[in-house]
């Protein structure tokens, strides 16, 4: 896992509503077992044409958008829970994944493959949108340890919870594995006193 500590990057908007784990990940491309080469599929059906050609009004299709912070409307990650959707959304080159409201599995299947879910108020997500928006070039500060969102030009920022094992595996690139062995000596003690 990579290790995440805080990030100041642009950002791309997808202020829809209800993305469901189809339409981040179509299921037709479900058939790989490891998580390479997913992001050239991310949000596949809203990207292309049947014909392969890129749609030009979807955002991702826009080059005045980029970035490593994808922020997305309320109730984000919904429907199945296929993990491919992570592992699209994180191949793609985002780090980050910000709403004002996720699907449990979907965040649980980001924390767990380097894609950090920032849960904001609809507040805030609004005045994400409206300065990505205006200005493309917009940049965003994530802070993991500190854990807050912070819009860079004009300091507005907000808190966001995180799970601290869940905060602790991703600032040290530990996945549930790489933990354990890190208090492997806690482990032997505790089993020494038993």
């Amino acid at each position: 896992m990579e290790k995440f500590q805080s990030l100041i990057s642009t950002a791309v908007p997808v202020s829809i509503e209800n993305i469901d784990t189809d339409q981040i990940i179509p299921a037709r491309f479900l058939k790989a077992t490891t998580r390479d080469g997913f992001g050239e599929n991310l949000f596949r059906d809203w990207r292309y044409n049947t014909d392969n050609t890129p749609k030009t009004d979807f955002i991702l299709n826009d080059k005045r958008f980029s970035g490593k912070i994808l922020v997305g409307g309320k109730n984000f990650g919904c429907g199945s829970s296929r993990e491919h959707a992570a592992w699209a959304i994180h191949d793609y080159g985002f780090k980050v994944v910000v709403s004002s409201f996720f699907a449990d599995i979907f965040k649980n299947n980001a924390l767990n493959n380097s894609l950090l879910p920032i849960t904001v108020s609809p507040e805030f997500l609004q005045k994400l949108f409206t300065a990505i928006e205006s200005n493309p070039t917009t940049d965003i500060k994530v802070d993991l340890p500190e854990q807050y969102i912070q819009l860079v030009a004009t300091g507005e920022r907000e808190s966001f919870e995180i799970n601290a094992y869940k905060k602790e595996c991703m600032i040290n690139g530990y996945d549930n594995i790489d933990y354990l062995l890190s208090i492997e000596d806690k482990i032997k003690e505790y089993e020494k006193q038993r």
